[in-house]
């Protein structure tokens, strides 16, 4: 392996008892967003919410994350999947690369296909922003399903 790339993860606070498994299997198994590292080491320094709308948390954690030397922040697959998805999600996208000078990336574990249809069918992801945001974890079908 190469580089070792530090990350911190920050999810949507609806899901704040959220365990983290499919962040983690995903990072474990450089699934979904976690693709791009498929030549490095990872390594998960932090894993927080955003505080709940709208997002507080976005102020302050990412700077412990870049103490503890991420790099890279992950605004976690549930701000894209939940509904409704995050209206602050490109908030977020802008102000962490401006206050920290962190890389920020959409996404962690694969979009499960239960989430793929619903979205699909209501029409949620038809605005222009929304390819460039699902892109990074929207897998094929078998693996969608697998992350069901």
């Amino acid at each position: 392996m190469g580089k070792k790339i530090k990350l911190g993860i920050i999810i949507c606070d609806r899901y704040r008892s959220c365990a983290g498994g499919k962040c983690f299997r995903a990072l474990a198994e450089k699934e979904g967003a976690f693709a791009r590292y498929n030549d490095e080491d990872v390594e998960l320094v932090g894993f927080t919410t955003c505080g709940g709308c709208p997002g507080g948390n976005i102020e302050y954690a990412p700077e412990e994350m870049k103490k503890n030397g991420a790099e890279v922040i992950h605004l976690a697959t549930g701000l894209v999947v939940g509904y409704p998805p995050c209206p602050y999600i490109e908030h977020f996208q802008k102000f962490i690369p401006e206050k920290y000078g962190l890389k920020v990336v959409i996404g962690t574990h694969p979009i499960p296909q239960k989430y793929y249809l619903t979205h699909q069918a209501l029409g949620t992801w038809n605005e222009p922003q929304w390819p460039a945001l699902i892109e990074p974890t929207l897998a094929d079908e078998k693996t969608r399903l697998d992350y069901d």
